[in-house]
């Protein structure tokens, strides 16, 4: 791990105003770069500890790479992809191995699952790995922008054109995951990169924020609190629980100062400022 300045942090999470538990786990290092946000199901407290094991899963192990030394933004000539995208990748085929297998061992946790997003931040790039609907946006300046795609039967419904974005508001079919971590032994993670730029603001969450506040809502919500982010996360959480709050809402949020990007040389500084 580098002497790169932090991230700044904040993370919540809260059972909601319906479930007696949460069955949500969240981690995150701001020096390391490293935040997991896992969104469990299942019978009695399998939800638990499915997003449990994938959430202590996956940070150990990333922490444990990097702090190696390996060199993150090195890419893999295979796969296309940069070392620190695929050290996620393996962590999260991890993750779903161990799920898979307690579900298996112990007939309490059969069928236990759990969505998944994830992201590590390096040099001046982010590695983002999701499975299922938990959500990654992006607030650049005034832009608010979903960076991942749920792998539900609602999107599948939108992007086949039998749903518009406005009728899916009021479908039934919102729970309704294609893609979850554990639940077969081998399960593909989307995995994607962005260039960072100062300022940028991550947020990471569970659809127990994003089926009870609108985009919009939360866009207005980030980017006015962008400051301080604490009292946004906590201000995204109450307006879950004003609305509803049916299930359980967790919350990540990490700006990158401009301390974190490279400033060896004029080649990073201009990748840095690049569009993603």
């Amino acid at each position: 791990m580098t002497d790169r300045a932090a991230l700044d942090v904040a993370s919540l999470s809260h059972p909601g105003m319906v479930r007696t538990h949460n069955e949500d786990s969240v981690f995150v290092d701001a020096k390391a770069g490293l935040a997991v946000l896992a969104d469990g199901m299942g019978g009695y407290s399998a939800g638990e500890v499915a997003s449990g094991i994938a959430v202590n899963v996956i940070s150990s192990g990333m922490l444990q790479e990097l702090n190696s030394g390996r060199e993150l933004s090195k890419v893999d000539v295979a796969s296309g992809l940069t070392h620190a995208a695929l050290l996620l990748q393996q962590q999260i085929a991890l993750a779903n191995k161990g799920i898979y297998e307690a579900a298996q061992a112990r007939p309490e946790c059969a069928g236990m699952g759990t969505t998944l997003v994830a992201t590590v931040f390096f040099d001046n790039r982010v590695s983002i790995g999701h499975i299922g609907d938990s959500r990654c946006y992006r607030l650049r300046g005034e832009k608010f922008e979903q960076l991942t795609h749920d792998h539900s039967l609602l999107q599948e419904q939108i992007d086949s054109g039998m749903l518009t974005a406005e009728q899916a508001k009021f479908s039934l079919n919102k729970n309704l995951v294609t893609r979850a971590l554990g639940i077969e032994a081998v399960v593909p993670a989307d995995i994607s990169e962005y260039r960072l730029e100062a300022d940028d603001l991550y947020l990471l969450c569970s659809d127990g924020l994003t089926d009870m506040v609108e985009a919009d809502a939360v866009r207005e919500i980030v980017a006015a609190k962008r400051g301080d982010l604490a009292e946004a996360a906590a201000e995204l959480i109450d307006l879950a629980n004003q609305n509803g709050g049916r299930d359980n809402i967790s919350v990540i949020l990490m700006r990158v100062p401009e301390a974190f990007l490279p400033t060896g040389g004029w080649l990073q500084r201009w990748m840095a400022k690049k569009p993603a």
